[in-house]
């Protein structure tokens, strides 16, 4: 019984994330099918589980039932031969006696004959293994889920992947400020992808990224940085000072999936803003500017940077997390 209740936690709380509206902190929402498959499969399994353990106890109802019928029979027949038979009675009861003690040995021998060394160290594994899996179950449900901010890139840090580390591909090594999904594809087949998304953004000259076309727009723009030197760009995201940069320099983030947590990182850009322009970590702002290059000595490469020539101070949105959509 207790998988069934596993198998049923787990399927109430995906169905309790989808009616809070939360998946979207878990995975990109372009794959929300996925978790309703999972909350149906996990009914169906649940419900196997409930049908499985209640005919096993209906078996031991049935099994308990015909042992006492057999005992009552066996005591009606024994007292009809004592009633006939009441000279050998004495006799009878004393081998009968014999005979039980000398089978009631035999079962005790038996059961003490088997080694149950093993057994406590199995009791255990299986009671850890069912804590293991109660345990996001209960968290899952119970606590509340935490918005990423500026304190995730401070614990984590952030870098500029280095050429190496993207020749290496190696997924979620490097998914910190440029999006780069080139670690799910062979090289000619993201070589294609490439290509076709900056045919949807090279010759515009006011490139505004939403959250539909964030990580799509920063990929391109890093991947492609002297299409874009000049253009107009607008973006939105929060703001994070870090320890390297001057008095006029943040970095704009948001939160990005490409598939799911696992995969997910902060992705922007490094920003100029105008002297006497002065912000908190967190802080949620819509720039818009010119794109320029600059060397940022921490990272030791020349990256895109946003020289902005206005800016506002915005709430934080609905949904502070982008999606990369192809």
């Amino acid at each position: 019984m207790i998988r069934f209740f596993i198998l049923l936690g787990f399927a109430l709380m995906f169905a309790i994330i989808h009616q809070n509206g939360q998946l979207n902190m878990y995975i990109n929402t372009k794959y929300a099918y996925l978790s309703i498959t999972a909350i149906v499969l996990l009914l169906l399994l649940a419900t196997v589980e409930f049908v499985r353990v209640y005919r096993l106890d209906k078996d031991k109802e049935r099994e308990q039932q015909e042992r006492q019928n057999k005992e009552t029979s066996q005591a009606c027949e024994s007292a009809h031969d004592h009633t006939h038979h009441h000279e050998n009675h004495d006799q009878e009861k004393g081998h009968h006696r014999h005979h039980h003690d000398h089978a009631h040995d035999h079962q005790h021998d038996d059961h003490y004959g088997l080694d149950h060394s093993h057994e406590p160290t199995v009791r255990w594994k299986r009671i850890v293994g069912y804590l293991i899996l109660f345990v996001p179950i209960c968290t899952g449900i119970f606590l509340p889920v935490q918005t990423l901010d500026s304190s995730f890139v401070k614990a984590k840090g952030f870098s500029f992947p280095m050429p190496q580390e993207i020749d290496a591909g190696v997924p979620g090594e490097h998914q910190f400020l440029k999006p780069d999904s080139s670690v799910f594809y062979g090289k000619e087949g993201y070589d294609r992808l490439k290509n076709k998304e900056l045919a949807e953004f090279v010759g515009q000259t006011d490139i505004r990224l939403d959250d539909g076309n964030y990580m799509k727009g920063m990929e391109v723009i890093y991947n492609f940085p002297g299409e874009f030197m000049g253009d107009r760009l607008s973006f939105t995201g929060f703001t994070y000072k870090g320890e390297q940069a001057d008095a006029e320099h943040y970095f704009l983030f948001r939160f990005g999936f490409i598939h799911c947590v696992a995969d997910s990182g902060v992705f922007g850009m490094l920003v100029e803003f105008p002297k006497g322009a002065s912000f908190n970590d967190d802080e949620w702002v819509q720039v818009s500017g010119k794109l320029a290059s600059q060397y940022y000595q921490p990272f030791k490469q020349t990256i895109p940077v946003l020289r902005v020539v206005s800016w506002e101070t915005i709430p934080q949105p609905s949904d502070p997390y982008v999606y990369r959509n192809y």
